[in-house]
């Protein structure tokens, strides 16, 4: 039996501690982008260099204000929550809030944290870390609608692009709901699963618990993880496509890359990796299509991101866009029974 996935209770306060640039509050402000209703705030400690535009509150003035949950926002080298933050995490707690951390380290490793927590009853939600218990996926087919983003890489778009349809199909007033499956997209969801911490048996159950069976006209946009081309990662990335049974794929790209990342291995060519995305796809929805190819062009001119797209949108027949500039009007376009 699967157990219910993890649900964070907003609206939140972003808690960027004493971060030394914009950089290092980038969870915090893709929470800022994606969700801008359910921030109420920010919480800095001295010193502190970046800012996200949102009222200073203490936890105690953001409880009063409705706030139900503190959110530690920053990024740092190897996920360490500072000693100097237990203070307001703390605080946080006394006032009557839950905290969620994307960190590596664990809120509930740290006794005081930990044992400030289950006194006062608060829930602390470790986002990295799973603690659900899921199936092992079935592979049954499900009512309602899945658009899964895969892609050539690691970090080439998948959850921009996945929030980015999300919101282009509720503008349309059409049912969507982003399903998150990694640490950021879960603060910006409220809820989801960092599926490359599930064991590896049971990552497509978690996916499909994450992703169930919905209104027919219901469209689950789930955020892809790796790539199958990807040595370390490709495993995470099967388990995502096996249990999305997605009716509509995205291909991610980023295209100055000449290795993938973190490995020396040459980028697959784009008819490559539809090709296979596709067979494994096909799996478990025998009607799966790749719609569109989703590139981030950001290191190019517009000059050059408009040449490079439109090549790549003669060598595969699909629309190809920059969701960036472009916006994905074109992808939502070729979305099976829109």
């Amino acid at each position: 039996m699967t157990e219910n996935v993890l649900s964070i209770a907003p609206p939140y306060l972003l808690f960027i501690g004493d971060v030394q640039d914009q950089l290092a509050a980038k969870t915090a402000a893709g929470i800022l982008q994606w969700r801008p209703q359910w921030c109420i705030g920010q919480s800095r400690l001295p010193g502190c260099k970046a800012d996200l535009g949102l009222r200073e509150m203490t936890p105690k003035e953001a409880a009063a204000a409705g706030v139900r949950t503190m959110v530690i926002g920053a990024a740092n080298s190897g996920g360490i929550l500072a000693e100097n933050w237990i203070t307001s995490i703390l605080e946080a707690i006394e006032a009557g809030l839950d905290v969620a951390s994307g960190l590596h380290m664990r809120l509930n490793d740290i006794a005081p944290i930990r044992e400030a927590a289950r006194a006062a009853g608060r829930n602390l939600f470790d986002v990295r870390h799973p603690t659900q218990r899921f199936a092992t996926g079935k592979g049954a087919r499900r009512s309602g609608k899945r658009l899964l983003t895969v892609g050539t890489d690691c970090s080439v778009g998948k959850m921009y692009t996945s929030l980015a349809i999300e919101r282009a199909l509720k503008e349309k007033g059409i049912k969507a709901d982003f399903r998150a499956t990694g640490q950021t997209g879960i603060l910006i969801a409220g809820s989801g699963v960092s599926v490359d911490a599930v064991v590896a048996d049971f990552i497509s159950g978690a996916v499909e618990a994450i992703a169930p069976a919905n209104d027919e006209d219901h469209w689950d946009i789930i955020e892809g993880q790796g790539s199958l081309f990807h040595p370390a990662f490709a495993g995470v990335t099967m388990g995502l496509i096996h249990g999305a049974q997605p009716d509509a794929l995205v291909l991610c790209h980023e295209p100055t890359r000449k290795t993938m990342r973190a490995v020396d291995y040459p980028l697959p060519d784009i008819e490559e990796c539809i090709d296979l995305n596709l067979r494994v796809a096909r799996r478990t929805n025998p009607d799966a299509r790749m719609i569109a190819v989703s590139v981030n062009c950001s290191a190019l001119s517009p000059e050059e991101g408009r040449r490079l797209l439109d090549d790549l949108a003669q060598r595969t027949g699909l629309p190809c866009v920059d969701p960036l500039r472009d916006g994905v009007e074109a992808i939502v376009d070729r979305m099976p029974g829109l």
